[in-house]
């Protein structure tokens, strides 16, 4: 039986397209919300059209802060455990899967329920590394963790694949991330979707990392950096609640909303957002599912981190800032001084059908 264990938005995005091959292949599967993340969650099943009714681990107020991560962790294992029963499906006598993605908390406490019900821990986008244990953090270290607990991972690539040889886990090459199937599903739904789109030429940012937001001097820095390219192209910063709340506790965000060339939109559903990058001059963002997917489209992208664990792009479309302002004034003087031309998308199997069809054959 396939348990499939989700928490953020961003694993629900890069899922959403493994849950929809599942269906359309009449597989039965329980799909079950850990509850990190709550806003826009239901929001985004009906954007991908994603019929399967979750359950709900936990249904409180959304988990942003590090301490408060870290209890809820605790108590959210210990009811998963005490609520297995209503919430996860075993086949007695066969083989049972437990389907984590990527390197959150959920992905963890997803892992250790596997573990714990006798569950195969399925890890999807597995394999990713930055080399550095504290960089991103605590990704790096959650994804090392779940390494050690996965029988079967599947990889983005082969770079992902050989990083896995180390480990006891089954290894399979899906030879891209299943974000590429998420994006096809997302931009064949563009032209019903609406959003305000500024007039060209703009750039978005969009930054939510421990790492920038609760760290007073680095997010004062990035912030100095973003007023300074705000003179050269107007910014479209989507807010997620946690950047919002520290930016307003390190008193950076009346100098935000004060700024008549940086425009605050709040966060946004999958597809309006896709949409609003497909549009961008170029983006700012620390997230890495944005750094595959604006990759893949070819769209510049300044990665406002010291390492990151993926591929993507790096050497061709993706910069890495390293905080150094010589390097994002670089990028930007470079990126507006070309003509904005992007390749053609190379065609690729889907990973996603790939993925289900593996779980379909093995856990039914």
């Amino acid at each position: 039986m396939i348990n499939v264990l989700v928490g953020t938005r961003a694993q629900l995005i890069k899922m959403a397209p493994v849950l929809l091959a599942l269906e359309r292949s009449g597989v039965v599967y329980r799909l079950v919300m850990s509850g990190q993340h709550q806003v826009t969650m239901a929001e985004l099943l009906q954007e991908f059209g994603v019929t399967t009714r979750p359950l709900h681990l936990y249904q409180g107020r959304e988990i942003t802060g590090v301490a408060q991560m870290g209890r809820w962790f605790l108590h959210m294992l210990w009811r998963g455990w005490r609520q297995r029963e209503r919430l996860f499906v075993r086949a007695d006598g066969g083989r049972n899967a437990m389907v984590v993605h990527g390197d959150t908390v959920s992905t963890l406490l997803g892992a250790l329920l596997g573990r714990l019900l006798g569950m195969e821990v399925v890890h999807i986008e597995s394999g990713l590394t930055s080399g550095r244990w504290r960089e991103p953090f605590p990704e790096e270290l959650t994804r090392r963790l779940v390494f050690r607990l996965a029988h079967v991972a599947f990889c983005p690539d082969a770079w992902a694949a050989n990083n896995m040889r180390a480990f006891k886990a089954r290894v399979i090459d899906t030879g891209a991330n299943t974000i590429i199937d998420a994006v096809q599903e997302a931009m064949g739904r563009f032209a019903d979707t609406q959003v305000e789109m500024p007039a060209a030429p703009y750039a978005v940012v969009s930054l939510h990392r421990f790492e920038n937001i609760f760290e007073a001097q680095r997010f004062a820095f990035i912030i100095v950096m973003l007023e300074r390219m705000a003179l050269r192209i107007p910014l479209v910063f989507v807010l997620h609640p946690a950047t919002r709340k520290q930016a307003e506790k390190f008193g950076l965000l009346a100098r935000l909303e004060d700024n008549s060339n940086i425009h605050l939109e709040p966060r946004m559903t999958y597809i309006p957002f896709l949409k609003l990058l497909c549009g961008a001059r170029f983006v700012v963002s620390d997230g890495g599912s944005n750094q595959e997917e604006l990759a893949w489209l070819g769209i510049p992208t300044l990665l406002m981190r010291g390492a990151t664990e993926r591929q993507d792009g790096l050497g061709a479309s993706v910069v890495v800032s390293n905080y150094n302002a010589e390097v994002i004034a670089g990028f930007v003087d470079e990126v507006l001084a070309r003509k904005d031309e992007r390749k053609e998308r190379a065609a690729v199997q889907s990973p996603s059908a790939m993925i289900a069809k593996m779980l379909a054959e093995n856990y039914l």
